[in-house]
Formats: C-alpha cells, structure tokens, sequence
C-alpha cells in the first residue's frame, strides 16, 4: 500500500504583518485576517469530535499564552489529548527560529524556553520528537546540529533552492540524512532530513480553510455538483505523482497553512470523507491508503523501512525560489534590529542571568525578579525576537518596532541586581557625561580575562581614571585634529600596523608585526541598485526587497575614491557615509566603525550599500563563513557541492549568512572580519571580501511584507542613521582561530558598563570575580542562570572547531568544583542541550548513509581537501 499522511497543522507566525499581541487576539483583521486563540479554541473542539482525528502545533509563545486563559477542566482535557497522540508539538520552542540571522546562544535559549514549559506542563508525551521549520528562508547547518544535540529524531523543512529541490526530486533524495558538525563523533550531529513536498500548504485543490477557495466534498449522489468522483481521482493522481520522487511506501502531506484552522470544522468535516472515500476504493483493489498522521509517526515509518539515505554535510544556504529570486537581502534587512537583538542577547540572556545566580536570593526579589523565574519579560523579548519574521528583519515598519519596543521593556529585568552590584543601568544610549567625578563599573561575562577599549562621551579635555586599586589608568581624550598628508601611517608598534595611501586617505596595508606578515589591503564603499526601469532586468522584473537582494549589474557604485581624514583616523566617503579606523595598542584587531545613512533616494532609486575589503591573498574563489556563530563554513563562489550550479545572479547567489565572522585565506595569510551583527557577504572577486551594511530599498519584493524595506522615524525622518563595528585580523592560517574565536566571543559578550554619580559607599566591594579561576581559553561559558530555587542551568562548551587550531582544538578537562567562587556544587546531572532531557536517557533514532559513488563521494573530497 501506498500510505498517504495527512498531517493537520497551522504556521502561526510570531509576528510578521501583524504584531504577536494582534496575531493571538485577532486584532487588526484589516492587515491580515489571523487569529491564533481561535484556532487553538475550535482545533481542541474539533479533536474531540472523532478519535481519529490528529492536530500538530508548533509555537508555544502562543500555546502558553493560551493555556495560561483556559480553566482546570480545559487543561485536563487538552492533557489527554496530547496523551494519546492526538495533539502533537513538534518543534517546541518559543518560536520557529530564523536560521540566517540567530545565533546559536539565543536560539539554544528560545528552545529551551518553549521545552521547558511543554516538558513540565505535559511530561514525556508533550516532548516534540520531530524539528518543524516549514517557513525559514534557508537552513544552517548549526542549527541541524543542535537539534540533534537537543534529542530530536528528525526535521522537516519546505524551503530549498529550486535547482537543489529539482536534483533532489530527479534522484529521490529529498529525504536524506544530514551530518550537522565536521567536530562531533557522528551520530552525535546526524540528524534525519525531510523536504516536504508542497511547501507546507495542501496540495493544489485541497485547501478547505475559510480562506480558501477550493470547493468542499458534495457527497450527496441526489446533487447534480456531486464531485467525490472527481475528488478522489484528482487526489489519488497526486498522491502517486508524489510517490514517484519519494523513496518509501509512505508520503506526507501538510493539510494546513498560515493562520488556518480557525473554523477547523470546515477542514476536518473535508478531511474525515476524503480518508473515507479514498480508502473505500481498497475493495476494489486500489493501492492507497490514507490516515490522520503527525511528523512523529511518519518519521517512524521512514525508520522501519530500513533504508540507506543520502548524506548532506554542508547547508542550505543561499535560497533561491527562481532564477532571480536569491533570498539573501535579508542577510542584512533592518541592521539596526538585528544589533539591538545581538546587544539585548548579551545583557539580557547572558550578563542578567549570572549576576542572578553570583548574587544569590537577595537578586531575586523586586519588580522584575518574583515570579516565573523562567518567563521574564526579558527572556520572552528574546525568545521571540528570534522568529524568522523578526530578526531577519522581514517584517511590517510597525511590528519592528514593536519586537525592538519588547526589548527595551525587558531591560528593566536587570535593574533587580542593582543593590547587591552597584549597578545603575543606562539603558538608552549613552549621553555625554558632565560630572566632575563618577564611577564606572564594568562586567565581564566571559569565563576569561578580556583586554577591552572603554569609551565615553565626555565634554572635558582632561580626565584621572584610577582603577579599584587607585592606580591610575592610561586614558586619552580624543581630540580631532588635521593630519599633513605625508603621514597617514599609523603605527603601534605591539601587534598591528596599518597604512594609508596618502593621495587617496583609504587603506593601502595591513601588517602583523608578530609574525611578520603584510597583505596589500583597500577598503572602501560602494551601492548597490535595483532599477525597475532598467533593460538589464528585461528577463524577470523581481526587485530587491526585505527578502529578496537582487542588483541590476555585478558592478557596484562606487561612493568615493577618496577620503578625508582626521586623527583617529576618521574618514568621510560621502555625507551620508564615514568610517573611523582605530588601532588600540594592546589589540591585535583593527577596528573599522562605520557609520551609513541616511541612504539618499532623491534619485528615486533605492540603495544597498556594502563595504569590499580587496586584498593580495589568493583565494582560488574560496572563502569562509560562520554557521549561526559557531562552526565555519568553506563557500566557493558560483558553486553548490551537491548539484552543478546555474548561476543566474553572481552577486545575490553568491552571498551567505554572516552571522559573526568570516575569512579568507591561502597558504600564508588569513584575513578574518568579526562583525556585530548579523550581515550578508561574500568574495565575488579573488581576494576580496564584502558585506553589506545596510538596505534602502522602494520597491517590495512580493513575497508577502507588502511594503519597501524603507525604514525612518520620528528621530530619522530622511532616513534611518546605522553604525556597526567590523574588527581585522591577521594572522597564519594554522593558528587565526586562536585569534579569531575569543575575539568573536568578546563581540557577542562585551562587557556591561553601568554608572554611578558621586562616591561609592565605603563598603562597596569594587572588584569580584564569579571564578575562582580562568576557564581554558577552549571552553566557553555558553550559560549561567538560575534554573530553579535549589539549582542552576550550567552550559560549557568547547568553541574551536576539531581542524582548526593545534593548539586549541584538543580536548579539555574542566574541574567544576573549583569553577565557581560563590557557588557551592553538591551534585551535577547531565542534561541534553535543550535540558528537558536527561543525557543518559536520551534516545534517538539510528539512520544509515548510503555508500559509494556518487554525490557523497565527491563531496567528501571537496570538502576535507580544502580543510
């Protein structure tokens, strides 16, 4: 038999053209007709209607919020169907994560945010056994490691690359085995594949939401529209035309799509006599069956079925849904969001929930600390600033804002440890400081010692610093001033040296003094455009837009070829683009701040705007990018390693997700850019580097925002203003990640600076350490925070990839014991990364990988030849 799983879902987005509150209540129905309350409300009513019935649900940000509404009863009945299989969670945590923009720390959090809830709310059979990421717009490979990690048995996605998904259908391979680490012992980072067949919407005709237009069942034979006959033919065409690209004798499809299931009754009255009529045709010898099914139970019948499966070990990054088409402009859509998230990430998640637990009970009572301890509002702002429609920056101007208006609230969690570390926060962005004597209290949350610039806005032109011990800090006032021409070199003699072409004021060099090694460097920036009118565009009339990067020539605009400088040095490119470049002495990164906006449109033509650092390293076409902050990725421009490539759009298809760093490298050099955000980029020249700073665009890219990406404000009416930070390394290939890995860490985790006007108490404490000694510079403290009243969540981790470092990439011994100085260990259990399983019990399904010829094969050589 042919079984057919019909799998009844919904995609809730937590925020996209509506905001989450508006989303859940259904308000706004003028914007888009959603929501999610009644869906839950009529899916429960319709599930206990008929016992066969099955229902899947994914976003627990709108779960708990409807739990926490329903009476005792209510929730006993829910409890019994999630007993018996009936309501199913897949996915489970707060959100469906993007998978471009996140990194990896917010993502573990958001997970186990949602898992905790489901785990303590339901026990074991409300733990999602499958990953449902039916919308993100392109899928890491860090993220198929953590789920693996997390103790899933599967996952399923619906977006990949056309010409990908059209290999994949020819040889049966959309559903494969996917080998998520090159660092993990396998099976620890396989995770099980599956592409689903239509995305994640019904198959076309078979839509019977209330938004639909399909025609229902009429299986009155007295009518003259009876149409079962019909029905049936059409569905059992489907269903063996879906077959065919399949390898098992079991095929799903997803009978659901955005916000549906409000009157479920409309889809399961449908569905209940499409499993009626299509099955009764057995008795007449048909083939097919069909049945109510979830993810769970067809992953297990994929199991059964013992088979080999492709092997997948690189990502599903860019994604392209037609020629010109690449989703890759929302690498970078909305900077100044994703940088807000990246900096709440690092006080909210990480900086707050150790002082919580250095600090003890005391930290716990006021405000903000009583309570759920595990849904603040900070953890919450979070958790859901990580959907796919929300960092990624492809949302509505209005629901932005209100995902950034959610962080800020959640700021006011950290205020609760303000007695016990004399911690004033300043929350909003810092303003020139104009008193004669204050305090300035930095927090490291790094498990090591950090050397870090502080800098403040100050009006005087003299300043003592002393440190807790009265000794007196070096300090310098910055004072602008002309420089002559002939000296544009500046040179700190420790690590860096870095020149600068006296003609044109731009970068000419970077020096590594300690190894001795000097690369020809350039920088500047340059726009890209997308011109409707354009011949150029005369095959597809797809403009860019908050998903969707696509310019109309592979040459971009350069915005100047000169500079004007002045110390530190800063430069002016254009009025609407400056950089200040600053090398500290102690440091071995130079630093690039630049500053874009706002971006002119006076020529009515939107604008994306990259810097391209162009250097004498031989790249041979390669490079190198991060996955979600965590492991390194080797790209090739115009290459894919498992299909031939047919590059339509050089620049848009050749940029990836850079989510903290990239590089790139040959035998002798290793140039290696840290950023502060989450950022799109590429080499699509040899020896060369760009990324993409910021978006401007007045066109919308019609997948479904309906608005440009055009982005002002009551404080930028011309325009959004964004500054970022892009710090250089350079170093040999063998050893940049010793270099590159902390530096990248000190980025995502930058010490909290917090004010205090006037003298301190006497008693106060002014230097304390959580440590009793520094962690070895391979183990990261991932996560710190209070778990429940009598224990505490403690993540360690190994941050250097197996290949890349001599010195740093064997394994370590960590003593917890001796890791905490206030923190007494009476015992320790091991959990699973999600921590809603303990890690001796947690079992997942075996799959085996094919072997021998073919696209495996030739991977595998691609891929560890170049490492």
């Amino acid at each position: 038999m042919l079984n057919v799983h019909l799998v009844p879902h919904t995609h809730d987005d937590v925020g996209w053209l509506k905001t989450v509150d508006q989303y859940f209540y259904g308000d706004r129905n003028d914007i888009q007709h959603a929501g999610v309350q009644y869906i839950l409300d009529s899916v429960v009513d319709q599930l206990l209607k008929n016992p066969d019935r099955r229902f899947i649900y994914v976003e627990t940000a709108f779960f708990y919020r409807w739990w926490k509404q329903q009476s005792s009863s209510m929730q006993q009945t829910v409890k019994k169907l999630v007993n018996e299989g009936r309501l199913e969670f897949v996915n489970g945590g707060w959100c469906m994560s993007d998978e471009a923009t996140t990194h990896y720390s917010a993502v573990i959090d958001q997970m186990t945010m949602g898992l905790r809830f489901l785990n303590e709310t339901f026990g074991p059979c409300g733990r999602p056994r499958v990953a449902w990421h039916i919308d993100p717009f392109g899928h890491a490979r860090e993220h198929a490691s953590m789920f693996a990690q997390m103790g899933y048995d599967g996952f399923f996605f619906g977006r990949l690359d056309y010409q990908d998904r059209a290999r994949r259908r020819r040889d049966k391979e959309q559903e494969l085995l996917w080998r998520a680490s090159d660092s993990l012992t396998p099976p620890m980072a396989d995770l099980f594949t599956g592409i689903l067949p239509n995305g994640y919407n019904p198959p076309e005709g078979f839509c019977w939401d209330q938004s639909c237009d399909d025609p229902p069942i009429r299986d009155d034979p007295d009518l003259e529209d009876y149409n079962v006959d019909d029905v049936v033919r059409r569905f059992l065409a489907i269903a063996n035309s879906q077959a065919i690209v399949y390898k098992t004798d079991h095929i799903i499809m997803t009978m659901g799509s955005d916000f549906q299931y409000e009157n479920a009754n409309l889809w399961y009255k449908n569905l209940d006599k499409l499993i009626h009529y299509v099955n009764a045709l057995q008795a007449n010898g048909s083939k097919v069956n069909v049945l109510y099914s979830t993810p769970s139970c067809y992953l297990q019948e994929l199991h059964r079925a013992n088979l080999t499966w492709a092997l997948k070990m690189d990502d599903f990054f860019p994604y392209a849904d037609d020629a010109h088409d690449f989703w890759t402009g929302y690498f970078t859509s909305r900077p100044a969001l994703k940088r807000y998230e990246r900096i709440s990430n690092s006080n909210l998640q990480v900086t707050c929930n150790q002082l919580e637990v250095l600090s003890g009970p005391a930290s716990r009572k006021g405000p903000f600390g009583e309570g759920d301890i595990n849904l603040s509002l900070s953890e919450k702002a979070m958790a859901v600033a990580q959907h796919h429609d929300a960092v990624s920056g492809t949302e509505k101007q209005h629901v932005a804002n209100d995902y950034a208006r959610r962080l800020a609230h959640g700021w006011q969690r950290c205020q609760v440890f303000q007695a016990s570390h004399v911690l004033l926060l300043n929350i909003a962005q810092p303003h020139p400081v104009f008193l004669s004597q204050f305090s300035v209290n930095v927090y490291n949350p790094l498990a090591r010692p950090v050397t870090w610039p502080v800098r403040l806005p100050v009006n005087g032109t003299a300043y003592l610093v002393s440190d807790a011990n009265g000794k007196s800090v070096d300090c310098q006032v910055s004072v602008l001033f002309s420089l002559k021409t002939e000296n544009l070199c500046v040179h700190l003699p420790q690590f860096l040296r870095v020149t600068f072409d006296p003609d044109t004021g731009l970068l000419s060099s970077l020096s590594n003094l300690e190894t001795k090694q000097t690369i020809k460097l350039t920088q500047n920036f340059y726009w890209l455009v997308y011109n409707a009118s354009d011949g150029n565009n005369l095959q597809s009339d797809q403009p860019s837009g908050a998903y969707i990067f696509r310019p109309n020539s592979s040459t971009p605009f350069l915005i100047s070829k000169t500079t004007s400088g002045v110390q530190e040095v800063r430069q002016w490119f254009a009025p609407w683009v400056s950089q200040v470049v600053r090398l500290y002495t102690d440091s071995k990164a130079l630093e690039l701040e630049w500053t874009v906006g706002p971006v002119p449109i006076d020529d009515d033509l939107g604008k994306e705007v990259i810097t391209r650092l162009d250097t004498s390293i031989k790249t041979s076409q390669y490079f190198y990018t991060d996955s979600n902050g965590r492991e390194m990725l080797q790209r090739k421009t115009d290459f894919r390693p498992t299909w031939n490539l047919r590059q339509s759009e050089p620049i848009a298809g050749n940029y990836y997700p850079i989510n903290s760093r990239a590089f790139i490298k040959d035998d002798v050099d290793q140039l290696t850019v840290v950023t502060d955000r989450s950022q799109g980029g590429g080499s699509i020249h040899n020896g060369s580097l760009e990324i993409m700073l910021h978006r401007r665009l007045l066109y919308d890219d019609v997948r479904g925002v309906g608005e440009p990406l055009n982005e002002t404000s009551n404080i930028f009416p011309k325009g959004l203003v964004v500054r970022g930070r892009l710090l250089l390394s350079l170093d040999r290939p063998p050893s940049a990640a010793d270099a590159h890995r902390p530096l990248a860490q000190e980025v995502v985790l930058q010490p909290l600076l917090t004010f205090t006007d006037g003298d301190l108490h006497p008693n106060t404490q002014l230097e304390f350490s959580g440590l009793q000694a520094a962690l070895p510079p391979a183990v990261h403290l991932l996560t710190l925070t209070q778990w429940d009243k009598d224990s505490v969540l403690l993540r360690l981790e190994h941050q250097f990839q197996s290949w890349e470092s001599k010195l740093n990439s064997q394994p370590v011994t960590v003593n917890l014991q001796k890791l905490f100085s206030t923190l007494e260990v009476l015992g320790v259990s091991e959990l699973n990364l999600s921590a809603n399983q303990w890690k001796d019990e947690m079992t997942r399904f075996h799959w085996t990988p094919m072997t021998g010829t073919g696209h495996l094969n030739l991977f595998i050589r691609f891929y560890y030849i170049s490492s």
